[in-house]
């Protein structure tokens, strides 16, 4: 399935998320794949952020990585930059963006 999201940073955060992302803990990354992603893409513009996952199971991988430690510390890492963050929870998982048009392959 493929999970499209938006979240925004705080005003002047730009610099500091994305060093941040450039030094993504491997044992995040090896968790975000065992939990069934297949790829996991985030655009910028100015403080919004839009993310395209493609995974097996949205809810799941939530659920998966929800209580992991590295996950806890990186969200906790990531709440302080963001004004609109990535939601863990149940809602958050079928809170996605609406697909408008694709074109299909």
């Amino acid at each position: 399935m493929r999970i499209a999201l938006h979240t925004r940073l705080k005003p002047g955060r730009e610099e500091e998320y994305e060093a941040a992302h450039r030094e993504v803990p491997a044992e995040l990354v090896a968790a975000i794949r065992a939990a069934g992603a297949r790829d996991w893409t985030i655009w910028r513009s100015g403080p919004d952020l839009f993310h395209v996952l493609d995974c097996d199971d949205y809810a799941a991988l939530l659920a998966a990585l929800a209580d992991l430690p590295v996950n806890v510390a990186w969200q906790a890492r990531m709440a302080g930059m963001q004004e609109v963050a990535h939601d863990y929870s149940a809602a958050g998982a079928a809170r996605g963006l609406p697909v408008v048009w694709r074109l299909n392959p």
